[in-house]
């Protein structure tokens, strides 16, 4: 698994327990038996595409999507020529309306990431066709590591939660330094109950602009 060097760093004395050691093994093992996403080499590309300094706003999501060639290793975000998921659609329509964007031909999400959003999953990996096929497998520990992390050692970052399983988190943020956003998950079961209307985008921007961070570029057409 590649890791930059500036992540290496924060994460080594991590990535060296016991679990995360089982976990890497658990991985290596499953890339060679069966067909797993996002491809290897961009397992770790969130962090790869932004240094840990460079980071504004973390989007959390739960697994990488598990149809063919749609995870880039990107929550959220699928490659050019895919399908735009139905929870991206909802994503998306909120962006139109928040801040005035076209709407994507795209689901590429690798422009936010180039500015500083960390698109993180709780789970890093899945097999083809098996959601959450690697849940309870040590990712959930490494991402709560993570969020951890980022909240102790940074300050005045977005951390964007969206629906029950990434709200959980919310415990491993200091709000008194970092904002937090959270609405119901922007997929089509529960998009309606809150997630429209709920400006993560606009809010996000707000924040940075008030901390004197450049604030970033959600359009993406």
């Amino acid at each position: 698994m590649i890791l930059n060097n500036e992540w290496s760093a924060l994460f080594a004395s991590e990535m060296q327990k016991e679990y995360f050691i089982k976990l890497q093994e658990f991985v290596e093992a499953e890339y060679k038996a069966v067909t797993i996403f996002p491809e290897y080499e961009n397992i770790f590309r969130a962090f790869n595409l932004v240094t840990p300094e460079q980071v504004k706003v973390v989007i959390l999501g739960q697994d990488p999507y598990h149809g063919e060639r749609q995870a880039n290793g990107l929550a959220f975000s699928v490659c050019d020529e895919c399908k735009i998921p139905p929870s991206l659609i909802n994503i998306f329509k909120e962006l139109v309306d928040d801040e005035g964007c076209k709407k994507p031909a795209s689901g590429n999400l690798t422009s936010w990431a180039e500015q500083g959003v960390l698109l993180i999953n709780s789970v890093l990996t899945v097999e083809q066709a098996k959601a959450n096929s690697h849940k309870g497998r040590g990712w959930e520990k490494f991402s709560d590591f993570v969020i951890k992390k980022l909240s102790s050692e940074y300050e005045n970052i977005v951390f964007i939660l969206w629906g029950g399983p990434s709200q959980k988190k919310e415990n491993l943020i200091d709000a008194s330094t970092h904002l937090v956003l959270k609405a119901p998950h922007p997929s089509p079961l529960s998009s309606y109950r809150g997630f429209f209307g709920s400006k993560p985008f606009s809010k996000s921007n707000e924040y940075l602009k008030a901390h004197g961070k450049k604030e970033i570029n959600w359009c993406l057409a």
